[in-house]
């Protein structure tokens, strides 16, 4: 039953990290930078220390009490995920929507997925077991509905383009996507590196759900930086550092909006950390791969509600409908792996 609790926690969080651009559009008249940095200082900053406050006692003493070396390395693998974030936009940039967020997804699915217990030693453990067969063949499940998913995209790209985008660039865009995706992982990495933070918030009374909500507290420190540092030099370069008081926009509405848009974004850290939690030790390391799973299928249900997909051909349709049949498919596999057999 935990693995099952697992995955609909991942769900709930995919469903959030799929969902937060909704209330991102609705920020008017302001730069992208702009926009985006109060959304990172809400979804990275505010909300992560705001909510672990109150789920974990003693909260200052445990994010600082761990030794450095784990803060170190919690906060380092959270600067790098940051800067995978903000590649995942250049290789779209290159690739197309459809094509680079598919490479880089797909991409940072297997990294986050499988370096870890290939770090720790224990991936030739899960070729041992029926479990982990069958755990590692849902997340290979995952790949192929990742990469049908992206094929329904390309070639709805084809079929609704008008011309030919001068910016594509093949190699630029796989060697970026790349980058992104193992970048991304890092979060991954990051929830690792922090496991003696997440002890330390067990042994301050913190309900076994939210102990990793002292990690991300590191971790989304690291991302805010990056992003933040990033946002802030373009508002210098591109000289929006009015966005934020110019009465001339719907000021309190674009800081609204910008800042539920970052807790929405947050929703799939908070309940990341809780699927990782019930999937328990032996499946932790798919909880990478049932998360991004569900951001591709969340965010593509999206696409097709807010008429994205209108005028791409019925048998794309069918396509794109089988790739998420495929994706939804992986992740029962692996939620249902440590129930069916031991």
């Amino acid at each position: 039953m935990g693995a099952i609790l697992g995955v609909i926690f991942h769900a709930i969080g995919g469903f959030g990290a799929g969902s937060f651009y909704i209330p991102f559009k609705q920020v008017k008249q302001w730069s992208w930078e702009s926009s985006w940095f109060i959304l990172g200082l809400s979804a990275w900053l505010i909300v992560p220390f705001i909510t672990a406050w109150f789920t974990i006692p003693d909260l200052w003493h445990v994010i600082t009490q761990a030794d450095s070396a784990t803060q170190g390395w919690t906060y380092f693998f959270g600067l790098l995920w940051g800067i995978g974030g903000l590649t995942f936009g250049l290789s779209m940039r290159y690739l197309g929507v459809s094509l680079g967020m598919t490479i880089a997804l797909g991409l940072c699915t297997a990294f986050g997925t499988l370096i870890p217990p290939i770090f720790k030693g224990t991936f030739a453990q899960l070729l041992q077991t029926d479990t982990g067969i069958i755990t590692l063949s849902g997340i290979l499940i995952c790949l192929i509905g990742i990469a049908v998913v992206g094929y329904a995209g390309a070639q709805k790209e084809k079929e609704t383009e008008m011309a030919a985008d001068e910016e594509f660039n093949l190699t630029k865009g796989l060697t970026v996507a790349t980058l992104s995706g193992l970048l991304s992982a890092c979060f991954a990495f990051g929830l690792e590196a922090g496991a003696p933070i997440a002890q330390l918030a067990l042994a301050s009374g913190a309900s076994d759900l939210f102990q990793n909500n002292a990690v991300l507290v590191w971790i989304l420190w690291g991302g805010m930086t990056t992003n933040g540092l990033y946002c802030l030099y373009l508002n210098r370069k591109n000289r929006t550092t009015t966005d934020y008081t110019n009465p001339d926009t719907p000021l309190v509405k674009n800081y609204i909006w910008a800042a539920l848009g970052g807790l929405t974004w947050y929703l799939q850290f908070f309940f990341y950390g809780m699927g990782t939690t019930y999937l328990g030790e032996s499946l932790e390391f798919a909880s990478w791969s049932i998360h991004m799973a569900f951001i591709i299928f969340f965010s593509n249900l999206w696409g097709i509600i807010y008429k994205e997909w209108v005028g791409a051909s019925r048998n794309t349709m069918w396509v794109l409908a089988l790739g998420l049949a495929i994706v939804m498919i992986s992740i029962l596999m692996i939620g249902l792996a440590n129930t069916i057999t031991h």
